[in-house]
């Protein structure tokens, strides 16, 4: 697929948000390093709105900052959540004293994320709150709407959750409004053509040239029904009868409509799109409020459409109709323009190259093998597992490309590269706890998605608060391990049999904690086994979160990438204490 882009791709979403802040920068100025920016005319005197998810669905979410909208974005790599320490600069950044509601689509790593973001907040004595967006009926049952996923509905959520701002209401009363908007709107997506993640040679899913899927996600989650390509009436039906059932329309019912472009569907189709829709809506005696065409929600250049309904009331009608104003959102009379002395050139942050990380020396601190680690060798073995995980990087992408959204690969290899990099400065460290965790609070703040808060507790949550040592006996690094494994069950809630990580960390644990009394060869031996094994047992489970979940049945004979990542990292540290 043609992308124009430049060679490093690790820097797309850097150099996007550099493009937009430079081009709209009379209305937004941006926060810190951070891939993050501010609404510079946000009022002093109101509950601050932050919104943001991962890039690569513009103009959500930047496009939804400004006047009478969103007053922060934080922005995180393609397809992935921001990580909680850009979501809580970001937050402190428009923290006025009023409180800081966060709103974002309901996926996995953006409930991690944004979650462990409120933590932060809360220990500053930030108020917060949050509102995930479930809009998706396809994606799970109404019995399981919290299982749902956030796609252009957020659109509406963030336009009305704006508005509740900026009249100045109490925050409890803000929230309540998204709250309401949130679960009065529903959407359902048709996908005629695939989009494809920068760096990926292939797309996010398969789709034949004469078919479509109803339901499928923006990341190429499995819809509910694939068929042969129709008139764009039949398609319409389809889909406004899913939509009318699911949220009980009745004739005298008022509506604001969203038809969102997928990324590459035109106008033309789209507002023919809306044409039908129309006509069937008049039919039923449904009133249109207002209506939008355009592209607000994407995959990048994903083919297709959504349909997006907001049943509206009075008091929805008047933060509806507030008027807003981004440069690609806009009701109303307002224009955005704040005054002419903030008009200036921002000071040009200096370019981060992810890349730009010295070539790591890898010493053992004695030949053969090694039976305990001392700081040294702890930051070489963590060096050498990085170095590791970078090289798997195609083959982790093409393992998430089947069953997940391709992106894992990128962000292990990102994540790794930043805690390479702060392990480099750490060569006179002696606390072997603090190199684990420096390493896991890297990737953490880095990686953004599930595998930011999950891969980061790896490392972080096990060497966390421990009483400094030189040394690891095997006893202590299993003890670490149950410590970490522990911490990522409690956040991320799964357990072995839901084809994710822990179902190769689990058993490695148990393998780790059987050997702990013998040499640290023979225990990280079992543990690679233990991990192994675990990881070949993910092909045989329904995935019970991710994005894998949806595919349900189908997601039989595949194995979990996250669990692979695993067992790469159990073999490296088994290769490193072997002498390999």
């Amino acid at each position: 697929m043609k992308k124009i882009l430049n060679a490093d791709v690790s820097n797309v979403v850097e150099e996007m948000l550099a493009g937009y802040l430079s081009a709209y920068r009379r209305y937004y100025k941006k926060i810190g390093e951070y891939n993050a920016f501010m609404y510079k005319g946000h009022r002093k005197d109101k509950v601050a709105l932050v919104i943001g998810g991962g890039s690569g669905h513009e103009p959500l979410f930047s496009g939804y900052c400004g006047a009478g909208l969103a007053d922060g974005v934080a922005c995180g790599n393609i397809c992935a959540s921001p990580n909680p320490e850009l979501i809580y600069e970001t937050a402190k950044a428009v923290d006025q004293g009023k409180g800081v509601l966060f709103i974002y689509g309901c996926y996995a790593g953006d409930n991690l994320n944004f979650d462990m973001a409120e933590e932060l907040c809360r220990a500053d004595g930030i108020q917060t709150a949050h509102v995930r967006v479930w809009d998706d009926c396809a994606s799970a049952p109404k019995e399981r709407i919290t299982d749902r996923r956030g796609i252009a509905g957020d659109v509406f959520v963030i336009k009305t959750a704006g508005a509740a701002c900026d009249a100045g209401l109490a925050f409890d009363e803000v929230v309540r409004i998204a709250e309401k908007a949130r679960d009065n709107i529903n959407t359902i997506g048709l996908a005629t053509s695939p989009g494809t993640l920068p760096g990926n040679d292939k797309p996010t899913f398969e789709l034949p040239e004469d078919e479509v899927e109803f339901g499928m996600g923006l990341h190429g989650e499995p819809g509910i029904e694939r068929t042969k390509m129709k008139p764009a009436d039949e398609l319409v039906d389809r889909m406004y009868e899913e939509l009318k059932a699911e949220m009980d329309l009745k004739t005298g019912d008022e509506v604001a409509v969203l038809v969102n472009g997928l990324g590459s569907t035109p106008l033309l189709e789209l507002n023919i799109v809306y044409y039908d829709l129309h006509r069937r809506m008049a039919a039923d005696g449904l009133k249109v409020h207002d209506a939008e065409v355009k592209t607000y929600c994407t995959c990048m250049e994903m083919g297709g459409f959504s349909i997006t309904i907001l049943k509206l009331d009075e008091e929805l009608k008047q933060f509806y109709d507030a008027p807003c104003y981004s440069p690609y959102y806009a009701k109303g009379e307002l224009t955005g323009a704040v005054s002419a002395a903030d008009d200036g050139e921002e000071e040009e942050e200096p370019e981060f190259d992810e890349t730009d990380v010295d070539e790591a020396v890898i010493v053992r601190s004695k030949e053969g093998v090694l039976d305990r680690l001392n700081a040294a060798d702890a930051r070489n073995m963590l060096l050498y597992i990085a170095d590791k995980i970078i090289a798997a990087k195609p083959y982790l992408t093409e393992i998430d490309s089947v069953i997940g959204d391709g992106d894992h690969g990128i962000g292990m290899a990102g994540g790794m590269q930043k805690a390479k990099k702060k392990l480099l400065q750490m060569q006179d460290a002696t606390n072997v706890y603090a190199l684990f965790e420096a390493a896991g609070k890297a990737m953490l703040m880095s990686m953004g998605g599930a595998s930011g808060v999950i891969f980061g507790s790896l490392y972080l949550a096990g060497a966390k608060d421990m009483e400094p040592k030189e040394e690891l006996t095997a006893a202590d690094l299993a003890a670490m391990e149950r410590k970490s494994l522990l911490a990522i069950q409690e956040r991320g809630k799964a357990e072995v049999g839901d084809k994710t990580m822990v179902d190769a960390l689990a058993p490695a644990v148990e393998a780790m904690e059987r050997e702990a009394s013998g040499s640290l060869l023979d225990m990280l031996n079992a543990a690679e086994e233990a991990a192994r094994q675990g990881m070949e047992d993910t092909k045989k489970y329904i995935a019970r979160f991710g994005r894998a979940k949806s595919l349900m049945e189908r997601a039989i004979g595949h194995q979990d990438a996250g669990a692979t990542s695993v067992w790469l990292i159990f073999q490296g540290m088994r290769e490193f204490v072997e002498g390999r």
